[in-house]
């Protein structure tokens, strides 16, 4: 059975770098193959770990709609469209990346999502451990994209904001009652010590601890250069701290 890892939390706090890291440093350790699922509309998960992307599941649904007509008699729906789903993994070295892109018009996501769970279900068999990065927010956990979570990071970024989207997340977990095995809080992109405001935020949401990871200048000039994180060298304060969160995730 795979080993299910998903990042979820508000837009712009770098869940899609923290994603790469993870993926990074399994990949180091030699935990492969991985499957990597871009689960936000907006596909930015390739360029991060150095895949060029490929066809999203938004993109073949399309595709399939289109063709649904020409299919020879005998021919199960189903068998093509598995056919297809398999047109939008991009394979690599030790690790593989399927990208779900936009559903089928403005928000409408519902079809796509359908096809992502399923297909998800088929491909994760092949892979020790699986990395979601979600889209911003809920959506994909409130919609149970995801059938089961060994290990959930709920990221936030040094912002009041940030927070309350984390406590968020985690009090939909508890009323949706998600198979989540544990969840982890983040803090992203910390620069020294964290304001009072913030920590107050934390304590008002009931986080007992968090793990920090630290603005990390090199992450900054990697994504100037559109070089992949997965090149960081070891001594990135940023790939420091991920490890760090790993050892506690697969002790």
């Amino acid at each position: 059975m795979s080993f299910v890892i998903a990042v979820a939390g508000k837009g712009g706090i770098g869940k899609t770098t923290i994603t790469g890291l993870m993926i990074r440093a399994l990949k180091r350790r030699g935990k492969v193959p991985i499957l990597a699922v871009d689960a936000d509309s907006n596909v930015n998960l390739a360029e991060t770990i150095g895949f060029l992307q490929g066809k999203t599941v938004g993109a073949v649904r399309e595709d399939f709609s289109s063709e649904i007509s020409k299919i020879p008699p005998g021919m199960a729906k189903e068998t093509l469209l598995e056919l297809k789903l398999n047109e939008g993994l991009t394979e690599g070295e030790g690790v593989d990346l399927i990208a779900m892109g936009r559903g089928e018009g403005p928000g409408c996501y519902c079809p796509v999502n359908n096809m992502l769970r399923r297909f998800l279900d088929i491909l994760a068999k092949n892979y020790p451990f699986v990395v979601i990065d979600n889209e911003a927010g809920m959506e994909h956990l409130s919609r149970r994209i995801l059938q089961r979570i060994d290990a959930l990071l709920i990221v936030s970024d040094p912002t009041p904001k940030g927070i309350m989207t984390a406590g968020r997340i985690r009090e939909l977990i508890r009323e949706l009652d998600l198979s989540i095995k544990d969840s982890y809080f983040i803090i992203n992109r910390i620069q020294g010590k964290l304001e009072p405001v913030i920590e107050a935020e934390i304590e008002k949401q009931g986080f007992n601890s968090f793990y920090g990871i630290p603005m990390d200048k090199l992450i900054y000039d990697y994504d100037l250069s559109l070089k992949p994180l997965m090149d960081l060298p070891d001594e990135s304060i940023a790939v420091v701290a991920v490890n760090k969160i790993l050892d506690q995730i697969i002790n």
